[in-house]
C-alpha cells in the first residue's frame, strides 16, 4: 500500500493486465511533444497520427516488457500489484499483503530473473516481430538509418523493442541491469544498502546520459532525465520501505482517539462522528473491544434501516496489533480486509489505534525527518 501511495503521485490509472494495476507516469506525456518536436526539426514538417502511433508503440512495447517482468515475478513465487510505466521501462511493486513463496532458490538469485526477463521478452518480440515484417513485406528495409521514425512504423516496432533491451542493459538502477546489480549486493548488504548503492551508480549513469546526449544527440539527454526520474522515483520508494520496517506502531498510533458503545443507537454515533476527524471507530463494552465501525457504515446502515443499534451494524471480527509490530504490519493487515482501522492492544486492553489516515500522514513526517537527520550528520 505504501508503493501505491509513493507511485500515484505522479501517475494515472491505465487499466490491468494479468491482475497487475497498469499506471502511466507524467513523463510518458512528454513523448508526443518529443517526437513531434524532432520530427519537425528534421523535415520542417510534421504528421500528428503517425507522431501518435509511434508513441502508442513505444507505450505497448512497454507494456509488454513489464509483464515479462510480472509473469516470471509470479513465476518464482512473487506476486506483483502494480508497474508504473516511464518510455525506458517501468517501476514494479509487489504486493506486500501476498507471502512470499519458498522455492528454495535465494530472493537474489529470484532477483535476478525477474529484472532479466524484460530485456529477453523485448529482444525476444523484435526478432519475432523483424521475422513477420519481412515475411509480408520484404520492402521495409529494416537496417535502414534511422531505425525509429514515423514515417516507418513497421521498421520503428523492430528497434522500439531493441533499443528498449539494449537501455536496459546498462547497469544503472532502476534499469534492469542496475536491478541485476542491486541483487548482487544484497547478498552481503540489507535490502535498503543495496538499492541505495545500486541508486547511487543509475543517478551517476544518468548524469553522465544527459550531459553526452547535450553533446551529441538529445535523444539520449531525454533518456538520461527519464532514468533519473525513475532513480528518484525509487529512492523515494526506499525511503518508504525503510521507515514501514523499522518504526513501530507505538511510534506512530493515535492515543486520543473516540470510541463508541455497542449500546450507542446510529444516530448518536454519527453525531460524535460529525464531531470527531475519524472515520473509524473502535466499538468498546466495558474494557473490552467488541467490533469496529466506519462512518459510512453508519451512514449506510442509517440509510436502508432506520435509526437501529451500533452492535447491529458494527463489524465483528478485525485485526489486531500490539505496539511493537512495525508499520509494514499495520499496512498488510489493513490492506488484507480491506479495514481503516487496526486496533493496537496491550494486555488485551485497546491502547491505541492506526487508520489508514493518520498511518499515511505519519510515514511521511517519519521519512522526512529521517531524510533530514541523515543530512545534518553529513560533513
Amino acid at each position: 500500500m505504501s508503493g501505491r501511495i509513493v507511485m500515484k503521485t505522479w501517475s494515472i490509472p491505465a487499466g490491468r493486465i494479468f491482475g497487475v494495476e497498469l499506471r502511466v507516469h507524467w513523463t510518458f506525456f512528454l513523448l508526443p511533444f518529443f517526437v513531434w518536436f524532432t520530427e519537425f526539426k528534421a523535415h520542417r514538417a510534421a504528421d500528428p497520427g503517425r507522431d501518435t502511433a509511434l508513441v502508442a508503440i513505444i507505450f505497448a512495447c512497454v507494456v509488454a516488457h513489464e509483464l515479462g517482468h510480472a509473469l516470471i515475478a509470479q513465476r518464482v513465487g512473487i506476486r506483483a500489484k502494480s508497474t508504473t510505466l516511464l518510455p525506458t521501462g517501468g517501476v514494479m511493486q509487489m504486493d506486500d499483503t501476498a507471502p512470499v513463496s519458498d522455492t528454495g532458490v535465494p530472493m537474489w538469485q529470484r532477483e535476478i530473473q525477474i529484472a532479466a526477463a524484460g530485456p529477453l521478452l523485448s529482444v525476444a518480440l523484435a526478432i519475432f516481430s523483424a521475422g513477420v515484417i519481412t515475411l509480408f513485406d520484404p520492402d521495409v528495409q529494416l537496417w535502414s538509418w534511422p531505425f525509429v521514425q514515423p514515417s516507418n512504423l513497421l521498421r520503428a516496432t523492430v528497434w522500439i523493442n531493441l533499443y528498449l533491451a539494449g537501455l536496459n542493459f546498462l547497469p544503472a538502477y532502476p534499469l534492469d541491469a542496475g536491478r541485476v546489480l542491486r541483487a548482487l549486493f544484497s547478498r552481503t548488504l540489507d535490502p535498503v544498502s543495496a538499492t541505495r548503492r545500486a541508486l547511487s551508480i543509475g543517478q551517476t549513469m544518468a548524469t553522465l546520459l544527459i550531459v553526452v546526449g547535450m553533446l551529441s544527440n538529445i535523444w539520449l539527454t531525454l533518456l538520461g532525465s527519464f532514468v533519473f526520474i525513475a532513480a528518484q522515483l525509487e529512492e523515494r520508494l526506499v525511503m518508504f520501505q525503510s521507515v514501514l520496517e523499522t518504526v513501530r506502531l507505538e511510534e506512530v498510533m493515535l492515543t486520543d482517539f473516540a470510541t463508541l458503545s455497542p449500546a450507542d443507537t446510529l444516530e448518536d454515533a454519527l453525531e460524535k462522528a460529525v464531531h470527531s476527524l475519524q472515520d473509524d471507530f473502535p466499538v468498546i463494552r466495558g474494557g473490552d473491544m467488541v467490533g469496529v465501525i466506519s462512518r459510512q457504515k453508519i451512514l449506510k446502515a442509517l440509510r436502508l434501516e432506520g435509526n437501529g443499534y451500533v452492535q447491529a451494524a458494527m463489524d465483528r471480527i478485525f485485526d489486531v496489533a500490539t505496539r511493537s509490530e512495525s508499520l509494514a504490519s499495520a499496512f498488510r493487515k489493513l490492506a488484507q480486509r480491506n479495514a481503516g482501522l487496526v486496533p493496537v492492544v496491550e494486555d488485551q486492553r485497546l491502547v491505541g489505534i492506526i487508520t489508514l489516515q493518520n498511518l499515511m500522514h505519519s510515514m511521511s513526517l517519519l521519512a522526512e525527518s529521517r531524510r533530514l537527520r541523515k543530512s545534518m550528520l553529513q560533513p
